[in-house]
């Protein structure tokens, strides 16, 4: 898969009036991680090159806002979009209602906002913002972006895609 976004998502992303709250919300799971340390664990040379793709794929993106979790996995996924667009990401807890934490956040951002997230929270957190109630996604899935573009005063338009590598292990049954 290429690692930028497909024509006609860019050209609409890009066309978005300013206003209050997100014009876009951008989501995806961490990148590829390594199996120790257990509890917090860098990603793998794999996923380091997914978060790299990730950087090539938003580029264009104007991303202004980044929100991210505590864990390593997921703040060396936003490191390289981050570092090349000078931005420090705001990192929300995981504790209890970290659902509605993130949504709250990325609702206080305006322009284009990054949420990289779990494989348990990225479908909660885009539901949560108004999108589609979608299944979790796969122990083996990291190649998913979900765009938003928040409703308003008309419905939420949603997309997904796929960036960087293929994921390498075929999709469980009952999640993405």
């Amino acid at each position: 898969m290429s690692p930028l976004l497909p024509a006609g998502l860019l050209a609409a992303a890009l066309a978005l009036p300013a206003g209050a709250g997100p014009d876009l919300v951008v989501l995806v799971r961490h990148a590829e991680r390594a199996a120790e340390p257990a509890g917090d664990p860098a990603l793998t040379p794999a996923g380091q090159q997914r978060a790299d793709a990730l950087a090539q794929a938003l580029a264009g993106l104007r991303v202004n806002a980044i929100v991210t979790t505590p864990y390593r996995r997921t703040r060396d996924t936003a490191a390289p979009l981050a570092r090349a667009l000078g931005l420090r990401p705001q990192v929300v807890e995981a504790r209890a209602g970290h659902v509605q934490a993130v949504a709250d956040e990325v609702r206080a951002q305006t322009g284009v906002v990054l949420v990289v997230g779990h494989g348990n929270t990225v479908p909660a957190v885009l539901a949560a913002l108004g999108g589609p109630a979608l299944p979790d996604l796969c122990d083996t899935s990291f190649h998913h972006v979900f765009l938003l573009r928040p409703g308003g005063a008309e419905p939420p338009r949603w997309a997904q895609f796929g960036y960087g590598a293929p994921s390498a292990a075929a999709p469980q049954a009952g999640c993405l």
